[in-house]
């Protein structure tokens, strides 16, 4: 579902790309711990009122657009 915003001659459809890495990209976001985050961030995403299209775990970071 798109959500254009609009002025008298600009549309537009604002997005975020978010990236979270840890210290020195440590390959820690993986296996048990790489669900519960995903649970947190999807929590977070309800309690702010932000819509989560797409989120990808890679072993050494995330990818959030938001």
């Amino acid at each position: 579902m798109r959500e254009w915003q609009s002025l008298a001659h600009v549309k537009w459809e604002c997005k975020y790309h978010v990236v979270i890495v840890p210290k020195y990209r440590k390959k820690v976001l993986y296996g048990r711990l790489r669900g519960e985050v995903g649970k947190i961030i999807r929590q977070l995403c309800r309690q702010k009122e932000v819509e989560l299209i797409e989120g990808h775990a890679m072993p050494d970071h995330i990818h959030l657009v938001l």
